[in-house]
């Protein structure tokens, strides 16, 4: 089963260290993919989650062990143009697909074998049968 750390977080939220390149890098060093929240603004990417707050450039998007959640419609725009780059976006939807093809779900949802749940709370049950997970609390489930 895939594990996706959320934002770049390990063991809970560190809500100052999301989406940070440090965070991010650490996630990926430890074997992870990471979920990241993607801007762009001003002819500039951006990390951050309700707003941008840590310049990046667009080849570091083209890791394949990120999945680029869009937050505004240029970022999704201009993501989706690039094959390299896994992207989404979503905000309230029980289910959105992904531009590798996989199916970013909602908490508590029915699941596929091509589905990322998202489990918000620690300790929650992954399915047996999603493709992945995405959480706050990657080490927990290694």
């Amino acid at each position: 089963m895939k594990i996706i750390s959320h934002r770049g977080n390990l063991n809970g939220r560190l809500q100052n260290d999301e989406n940070s390149i440090l965070a991010i890098n650490i996630a990926l060093s430890h074997g992870f993919d990471v979920e990241v929240d993607v801007w762009f603004k001003n002819k500039k990417w951006f990390l951050g989650h309700n707003k941008t707050e840590h310049e990046i450039s667009r080849s570091f998007l083209e890791n394949k062990k990120l999945w680029c959640h869009a937050k505004n419609l240029d970022a999704l725009r201009l993501m989706i143009k690039n094959k390299k780059i896994n992207c989404f976006w979503h905000q309230n939807d029980n289910f959105t697909l992904t531009s590798k093809g996989y199916i970013w779900t909602y908490p508590n949802k029915d699941v596929t074998d091509k589905s990322i749940i998202v489990l918000k709370n620690f300790k929650d049950k992954a399915p047996k049968n999603c493709f992945g997970i995405c959480t706050d609390f990657p080490i927990y489930y290694k």
